[in-house]
Formats: C-alpha cells, structure tokens, sequence
C-alpha cells in the first residue's frame, strides 16, 4: 500500500503558509518533539519547546522555556517567540491551549484537543464521522456499571474518560465479582467512566493521517501492532493483512480526519475482527509510536509530515520505500542496546547485521532515568520482509521477556 490522498476540498480559505525559516512552538518537550524539530530542521524551520523537565529530549535539540504546562506567563513568551505552535501530547491544559490560540497562530486549534482529551466525546466524534466503535456506556455509578455489563457482557473494560496511556487508567473486568474494585479504582480519578465492549480482534492496526489546512490528506500505510503490557512492543509495516483491509483503513483514517477538521496528524488505532470488521479504538492528534517506522521506511517521515501540515505546505509523499519492524526501547532494554551501538555487533554478518537481512536504525531519545517499562527509544529494522525484522528482534535477545 502506497497510503491514500483525498482532495483538497474542505480546506480553509486564507489559512497562511508558514515558510522555513520560521519559528516553531512545541508544547511538549518529549521525544516526540525532539524528532519532529529534528525533522524540521531539515526543512529550515527553527524550534522552540516549553517543557517542565531541565534538558528535555526536545531541549537538547532545540530552544527550551523550561516551566509547567499551566504556566500561563510561559505560554505568552512561547507565543512570542514562535510564528506557529503546535503540540506534541494531549493532556495541554486548556487555559494555556485558549491563551496561546488568542496570542498566537495554531493552525490544530483546541477543539480536536478537546474532543480526544476525552473518550466518551471522542467515540462521539468518531461516530458522527461515520465510523464504528466498539458498544460503550457511560458510567456514573457502581448500578450503572452493572447494568452496563449485563448489557454489554464479560469480558468488557472499564476506562477513565480522561487520562490513561499505555495501559494505564484502566480495567478489564472478566467477571462481575471485579465489578466493584474495579469501579472503586478508577471511581478515584474524579472523572466520567466508559465501559467497552470487549473486541474479540484478531489484529491491532493503526493508521497515521496527515491533514493540512488547506484540506489536504494523506495516509501513511498501515501498521500492524503488538503490545505487551498495554505497551506498544513492536510495529510490523507493510502490515500482515489483506490488500481490501489496508485500503479500508486508510480510508476510514482519511474519514475520520476529514470529519474532525483536523490539521497536523491524527493517529487511529483500529481493531480488526476474524469476520474482517474494523472497529476504531482511540486517536491522536499528534505523531505517533506506531508511526516511528516511516522515518526511514517512507518517502516522508511523519515528523516530516506534520510540521508540512501544521505550517500548510503541500504534504509529502508517503510511499513504503522497505519492510520494517519498529521495535520500542524501554528502559530495561537501554543498557543493552547501547553496548550493541557502541560495539558495532549489529552489522557484524554474523550478529544480526546480512546475516539477519536487516539493518538497525537505532533512535535514542536522551531521556534522563530509564526506568522499566518507560520509552526511551525505538529501533527501525529495515527488511527484505518483516518476518526478517522479527527474526532480527528474536535472535538479538534483548527483547526476550517479552511476552505477548
């Protein structure tokens, strides 16, 4: 698959082009910045970031206000420095998101921000796109998630609508004598509950949609993904479905980001069932883990992709130039796999360079403190096929604990 391109019809009028040489504001200053300033750079864009975190991954690459979120004389010296800003998590605080959309341009504006900061107006959206989710309810009390399981049936999962990631900020419920911890543990996060329906998938697949304001859209091909732990462990790309499923995800990934106004990327991460049904499970408005493979792998990286988008260039190409497992970096994997980097072993023939048909492009985030189960890097393995890439992944060792 090659990705999809829809029309440019939709696309606001009089939205100005950011040429290089501009400045960029990050909200955030994680290794999603850092790549995406990376990547602009390249184009001539300069980049700012305002973080918390002395020295953050974006910091080390870029101009850092170093200050909370929340900050409110911050984000007036973050508008004042930068000609467009945009964002490289979700939970922005919105009065920082309102002020810095008065005193300053961004072009992704606070409206999809508050549609995806919360799961019960996300799978709305979702659906007035046109699109299918998984049967939810919203839950407000114990007798309502009660009532929510008898209708819904076991196994379901009990989510926070507000916060959570990687597994966090939610419960299984495999059998009604969980109904009440599970209730009782999430209850403490002081926000609105949703209930889903347990999606018997066969696959997780996820899509990276780029949109400018001038209506533009562009998919990059599909990922297929594995995680463990609630963590994304590895992403296996041209994913190992059908041609008709791939067209079809790309296509409701353009839907969706057409239908939501979007501008920058929108990551849809979908299940697919054995009757070959595809159900959304959760976007992003921002670049993606699962789309870390196309910056060596496509035409046009996807931080490459969204800064394109956010300052209204015309989008690149996104054709899949190889086969590529990404492979994630946690902390307990760090140590590891920078003796390899530092030895070289890797492009040994005999330990896991032509002798595994892959090559490792290795991308280390600069994060101080790696703990256990904490992204700290990934690692694009370039193919003849994937099964190569996840050979490479087996025979390495690193990533032997993991488990499926």
């Amino acid at each position: 698959m090659s990705g999809s391109v829809l029309g440019k019809a939709g696309g606001v009028s009089g939205a100005p082009v950011i040429e290089p040489g501009a400045t960029i504001g990050v909200l955030g200053g994680g290794q999603l910045g850092r790549m995406m300033a990376l990547a602009g750079s390249n184009l001539g864009y300069r980049f700012v970031a305002m973080d918390p975190t002395p020295d953050a991954p974006c910091g080390q690459v870029a101009g850092q206000i170093v200050a909370r979120y929340d900050d409110q004389d911050a984000a007036r010296e973050l508008a004042a420095r930068a000609d467009v800003i945009t964002y490289e998590f979700e939970n922005v605080d919105a009065g920082v998101a309102a002020l810095l959309e008065e005193a300053s341009y961004v072009p992704q504006g606070s409206r999809l921000l508050y549609t995806t900061q919360h799961r019960l107006r996300e799978k709305r959206a979702i659906e007035a796109a046109g699109v299918k989710v998984a049967p939810y309810a919203e839950i407000g009390s114990e007798e309502e998630l009660r009532a929510a399981v008898a209708r819904l049936g076991l196994p379901a999962v009990l989510k926070t609508a507000t916060g959570g990631y990687d597994g966090k900020g939610q419960w299984v419920i495999r059998g009604e004598d969980e109904i009440t911890p599970a209730f009782a543990e999430l209850s403490q996060a002081g926000t609105e509950l949703v209930l889903e329906q347990f999606v018997p998938f066969v696959k997780e697949l996820s899509v990276i949609a780029a949109r400018s304001p001038r209506g533009e859209i562009k998919t990059f091909p599909v990922a297929e993904n594995i995680h463990v732990d609630n963590i994304l462990h590895v992403s296996i790309v041209p994913a190992r479905v059908e041609e008709q499923v791939q067209r079809e995800a790309e296509r409701l990934a353009a839907q969706i980001a057409e239908g939501l106004e979007a501008v920058g990327l929108l990551a849809v991460e979908m299940f697919l069932t054995a009757e070959g049904e595809l159900f959304v499970n959760e976007l992003a408005p921002r670049p993606h883990n699962s789309g870390h493979y196309t910056m060596e792998a496509c035409t046009t990286s996807q931080f490459e992709q969204h800064v394109r988008a956010i300052c209204n260039l015309p989008l690149g190409p996104v054709e899949l130039l190889t086969p590529v497992v990404m492979v994630n970096v946690l902390g307990e994997h760090l140590e590891a796999v920078r003796k390899a980097v530092a030895a070289g072993r890797w492009f040994d023939e005999n330990e896991g360079g032509a002798g595994f048909a892959a090559i490792p492009k290795v991308h280390l985030y600069g994060k101080h403190g790696a703990a256990p189960k904490r992204k700290m890097g990934h690692i694009n393995l370039l193919c003849r096929n994937v099964e190569d890439g996840l050979r490479w992944i087996e025979q390495t060792n690193i990533w032997r604990n993991e488990r499926k």
